[in-house]
């Protein structure tokens, strides 16, 4: 799935070539009948946010749901990893911290961000986790084969 932010940030053609196909971006996409929100979230095993915004901390810590992806965090009943990434300033915020505290408590497993360099040219905490990283916490995270 592929935000507005995401999509000025990062762009479609990048994501597309990283996942072999074009992403999702569209919550009332004429090609799934049910809702985009509801097919993908009954196809998936696993819901991972990575970069998890602060926007979309916000979103998802409220109950808010009027984008695809904060929609399909709403339906999706699996186990749900989210990596924060962002300026130092906005993870260290009260609310951003007391949002990824409630995420947590609903469940959430968080791979808290690292420090080194962001792309607001500063260092700090606020870094994507290094991809090792998130896919051992994913592979964690994934029910066991049945």
């Amino acid at each position: 799935v592929l935000t507005e932010a995401a999509e000025k940030f990062i762009g479609r053609a990048t994501v597309a070539a990283l996942a072999g196909g074009p992403p999702a971006t569209d919550l009332f996409d004429p090609a799934l009948a049910l809702g985009a929100h509801i097919e993908l979230a009954e196809r998936a095993e696993l819901l991972a946010v990575a970069p998890c915004t602060a926007d979309f901390i916000a979103r998802a810590a409220t109950g808010r749901g009027d984008d695809l992806l904060s929609t399909l965090y709403l339906c999706f009943r699996g186990p749900v990893v989210l990596a924060p990434a962002m300026n130092t300033a906005m993870w260290e915020h009260p609310a951003v911290q007391r949002n990824v505290q409630q995420l947590a408590a609903d469940g959430a497993k968080i791979v808290p961000p690292e420090s080194g360099w962001l792309s607001c040219r500063r260092q700090g905490a606020g870094r994507l986790p290094d991809p090792e990283t998130l896919l051992s916490a994913i592979v964690e995270a994934l029910p066991p084969p049945s």
